[in-house]
């Protein structure tokens, strides 16, 4: 029996719920609206570290480790861990693993890796390869700028129109098994690249990617944005999501009032400086673990649509003045 659905679009036959999450946060985070949400927010963005770098890691791997002590398992208990990073060779991800010691696929999807991990661990679930798989994604504000843009003591000025590098881990535990909101659909997005260069425009560069997966999963699927309680993007902040509405409405689809973006609730825009949101590989992750997971085991949602849209540039194809490729992931969440 095939679990294809339509062109890009699959279902899960028995359905692997998300039984636990856990997310660390770092101070500028723990200022924001979701504060009382997250697990641990540091006291300083180093984690008694060295470097930023090591920060990072120590911070996926203390996620990973605390989503499985909050259902009392082991690194043992699990088959696979799937993570990554927005970092050169996802160095955060790889290390985490070190300390794990967990089987390990690493995986790059910018900020679209924590729901591109969500299906494939799903997929590794639903076809009985195994019965947990654990997942992750982070990113820190300072790796992620001294990487891409510019070196952190410059101080440049950065445009109104940029977002802000979180700094937050997030992990799920899937089970096979267990009790919890339940991954039921998915579709895979296709790269998507409508010309933006500019690194600072990261909204511009993800919302076509955003908005083609979408629109092929309401094709794929027979729905429509009323047969979910919310869509979830992460992370198109202002600009992106402004321009993931107007491509909608032009197709069709009005999602005003339905559509909720990670990085424009993960922090007081009013009286926190990140000019149009939040965005990296933590931002998704963070949000839907802290905040919107824990609202549907509450019954507040019954069933969410979770996009993650992710910028697939490096530094040298941006310093070799290459366009943005994007792509972006959908996971159907369904309560029960």
């Amino acid at each position: 029996m095939s679990n294809r659905v339509g062109k890009q679009s699959f279902c899960f036959s028995n359905l692997p719920a998300i039984v636990s999450g856990a997310t660390i946060a770092g101070p500028e985070e723990g200022k924001g609206p979701l504060a009382a949400s997250f697990d641990w927010i540091l006291d300083e963005p180093l984690f008694g570290e060295k470097t930023w770098e090591m920060a990072e890691r120590k911070m996926l791997e203390e996620s990973a480790k605390l989503a499985l002590r909050k259902v009392n398992l082991q690194p043992q208990d699990v088959e696979f861990f799937l993570a990554g990073d927005l970092l050169n060779q996802i160095i955060s991800a790889n290390y985490a693993a070190r300390g794990l010691e967990i089987p390990f696929i690493g995986l790059f999807g910018a900020c679209s890796t924590f729901v591109e991990a969500l299906l494939l661990g799903a997929m590794l679930v639903d076809g009985g390869f195994a019965r947990r798989v654990l997942l992750a994604s982070s990113s820190h504000h300072m790796t992620a700028e001294r990487q891409f843009r510019f070196p952190i003591e410059q101080g440049v000025q950065r445009p109104l129109y940029s977002q802000w590098t979180v700094t937050v881990s997030g992990a799920l535990l899937l089970d096979a098994e267990g009790n919890g909101p339940r991954v039921v659909q998915g579709t895979m997005g296709k790269v998507v690249d409508l010309g933006v260069s500019d690194i600072n425009n990261m909204g511009a560069a993800m919302a076509p990617a955003a908005a083609d997966t979408i629109l092929t999963h309401f094709q794929d699927t027979g729905t429509n944005p009323d047969s979910y309680d919310l869509i979830i993007t992460g992370d198109l902040g202002e600009i992106g999501s402004a321009s993931l509405l107007k491509l909608l409405r032009m197709r069709g689809y009005d999602l005003e009032g339905k559509l909720q973006d990670c990085g424009l609730l993960i922090y007081d825009r009013e009286k926190q400086d990140v000019h149009a949101g939040g965005s990296g590989c933590g931002c998704a992750a963070g949000v839907f673990t802290a905040w919107f997971l824990n609202k549907m085991r509450e019954g507040l949602y019954h069933k969410i649509l979770f996009l993650a849209t992710g910028a697939l540039m490096s530094p040298t194809s941006s310093q070799q003045g290459e366009t943005i490729p994007a792509v972006a992931h959908a996971a159907v969440i369904s309560a029960g």
